[in-house]
């Protein structure tokens, strides 16, 4: 993908996805300038400081997506949009439910109309989650309404360039808000026995890196609508725990509300619009103007009918020794 006299905009900017992708960006690729769209100045001025030789590349909006006139403002002279703005928090979502709509899902139509609006937008990759696949509280609600107006957008663009596709994730590893840091900080205040929701509970293992090139795979090749699935080992967390605690013991203390026991990234709903490649999946759309001979990538192979991809019935996983190196390589 090149990013030659290229302009990036990415709204949360300020967010661990968004801070990654635009260190990668500005160290990595000489794209023309990369703009910074969030709402939290401090932040931004904290992105200002440690970036400061780039200064000459970087753009900083203060912005909310759930301002659309000032989203059409930012996307003026931008060629690609990459949304990773949300609300992600589950307990902050349920405790606030309209603010979650206002922000994942108004903010949504609001980044798609502002891409609409500005001819010089060719693609927009939206970050999904996990959570969007059979949602069983508000956050993963609203984030499947997102995913769902992300696709169908393709359908409003008509003659115009810009093409609508997606990325989903799960946890990513190290992660604001993700259990590693979570459980560093209670190893480090002296906890002996972590805390644990329930001893079946599985994930798979995301990296920021990981994410970065699974957006950059997207901006490649996606034709719009489609959603973009890295292939991701699995972990239990009793094993996270043991990687991480000198003692591994733990205290199971009950899943919370809106908790899942493992990872689900595509179900068995989805198979028979999923492909399978070397290291992801692609979830192809299924409406009147997507259709195979068009818009298929090249070398994938249909998955089975009943094929599912969860974090507990995955064929590759990490051990304590895996994980405790990884684990260590996050601090780096």
């Amino acid at each position: 993908m090149t990013y030659t006299n290229k302009s990036i905009l990415i709204t949360g900017g300020t967010g661990s996805f968004g801070y990654a992708f635009a260190r990668d960006l500005l160290e990595r690729t000489d794209a023309r300038r990369v703009i910074i769209y969030s709402r939290d100045e401090y932040k931004q001025f904290l992105m200002q400081q440690e970036f400061a030789e780039h200064l000459h590349r970087l753009r900083f909006f203060i912005g909310d997506v759930r301002d659309g006139a000032r989203l059409c403002r930012a996307f003026n002279g931008v060629n690609y949009v990459i949304h990773a703005a949300a609300m992600k928090q589950v307990p902050a979502c349920e405790y606030n439910p309209m603010e979650a709509v206002n922000t994942n899902i108004n903010g949504a139509m609001n980044v798609i109309n502002a891409a609409l609006d500005n001819d010089s937008v060719t693609r927009v990759i939206a970050l999904s989650t996990d959570k969007a696949v059979s949602p069983i509280n508000l956050y993963g609600g609203t984030k499947l309404v997102s995913d769902k107006l992300f696709a169908a957008a393709n359908s409003y663009a008509g003659r115009r360039s810009v093409r609508f596709s997606l990325v989903r994730y799960g946890n990513v590893a190290g992660s604001r808000g993700s259990v590693i840091p979570f459980f560093k900080q209670k190893i480090e205040e002296g906890c002996t026995s972590l805390p644990l929701t329930d001893e079946r509970m599985t994930r798979f293992w995301m990296t920021l890196d990981k994410g970065i090139l699974l957006v950059e795979k997207a901006l490649k090749l996606s034709k719009g609508g489609e959603t973009f699935v890295y292939k991701n080992p699995s972990f239990y967390v009793t094993d996270l725990i043991k990687a991480m605690s000198d003692a591994g013991e733990y205290e199971v203390t009950g899943i919370r509300e809106g908790e899942k026991l493992h990872e689900c990234m595509i179900t068995s709903a989805d198979a028979m619009r999923t492909y399978e490649y070397d290291d992801y999946y692609v979830i192809y759309p299924n409406y009147d103007w997507w259709t195979i001979e068009t818009g298929i990538i090249p070398g994938g192979k249909r998955v089975n009918s009943d094929w599912e991809y969860t974090s507990d019935k995955n064929s590759w996983w990490l051990g304590v020794d895996e994980l405790r190196k990884m684990a260590a390589e996050l601090e780096r």
